[in-house]
């Protein structure tokens, strides 16, 4: 079973996320055991040839070694590999995280695997019983591995639901196509596009916290702040579309590509929506013309 998880990024933003629990967890676990218990079984073969020709001491210290490396390399090399995912993790749609919410790396990997082998599980773990009866009294699912780590096991959204909004918003195009994006890098870019996938995963105010903190970064790098009464998200959702539309066009070369953007109908400054007729006696309040992706 799992729960929503309240957690604190180091700007004191609040995330929804929703951490595995123990059912969940077991699976993963025993799928990647099995795994690991296969390749050691190979391995055991093939080092009792070794032990055949009568050099059972070089035979048994190759099996303590590959032993290790097998229980304790397994975890950290795909989690290191994956950002946080082994084959058990991956089919059961879990991903390892930092408490902040970011990705998991090679130092939370390996001590989470080291702390697997020697205390959760097997050295000192009592088969999983450690592992068992530190997650049931953990609000998150977290074992002593996570404590020591820094992480969490969060259950990932559906595949759709992280599909990233790059669409460029019309009342931003021509602005946009004025940019200079040379100097955007592709970290923040790609940091900005993994943004946009989660917003609606995120609290509005969380949304709202972490798209100003890029949106600032985005505007430090190339020059451009964001304009007034235009939402973060939608200012990065222009300068993201944009770069892609001239990716695109270096493949494809089209004439005129920036001509698209009519000055007419879209001059710079102008962000918000064109002037619709008259209005009557009573008019109604003025839409906005952001929405913000769903």
């Amino acid at each position: 079973m799992e729960q929503e998880s309240d957690l604190v990024t180091g700007e004191a933003v609040v995330l929804d996320m929703r951490a595995a629990k123990l059912a969940s967890r077991g699976l993963a676990m025993m799928i990647d055991v099995a795994l690991q218990l296969f390749t050691l079984f190979i391995a055991v073969l093939v080092l009792s040839q070794v032990a055949a020709f009568g050099d059972e001491a070089l035979a048994l210290t190759l099996f303590l070694v590959t032993l290790v490396l097998i229980m304790v390399g397994y975890p950290v090399v795909f989690e290191t590999l994956s950002r946080g995912r082994t084959l058990g993790k991956m089919a059961l749609g879990l991903r390892v995280v930092r408490t902040d919410g970011g990705p998991a790396r090679f130092r939370h990997a390996l001590v989470r695997g080291l702390a697997g082998f020697f205390i959760d599980f097997w050295a000192l773990g009592l088969l999983g019983v450690v592992a068992v009866v530190t997650s049931l009294l953990s609000p998150d699912g977290r074992r002593v591995g996570d404590y020591l780590a820094g992480t969490l096991v969060i259950r990932e959204r559906m595949p759709a639901s992280r599909t990233p909004y790059v669409g460029m918003p019309p009342q931003l195009a021509y602005w946009a196509s004025q940019l200079d994006l040379t100097r955007l890098s592709n970290d923040l870019a790609l940091a900005v596009r993994q943004y946009l996938s989660r917003t609606s995963e995120l609290r509005p105010e969380a949304a709202e916290a972490l798209g100003y903190g890029l949106a600032q970064q985005v505007a430090g790098e190339i020059g451009a702040p964001v304009p007034p009464g235009v939402p973060s998200w939608a200012y990065l959702s222009a300068v993201l579309a944009e770069r892609r539309r001239r990716d695109q066009a270096k493949l494809q070369p089209q004439p005129a590509s920036v001509a698209q953007y009519a000055p007419g109908q879209y001059a710079p400054g102008q962000y918000a929506a064109p002037v619709t007729p008259p209005q009557p006696e009573t008019p109604p309040e003025p839409e906005n013309p952001f929405t913000p992706p769903s």
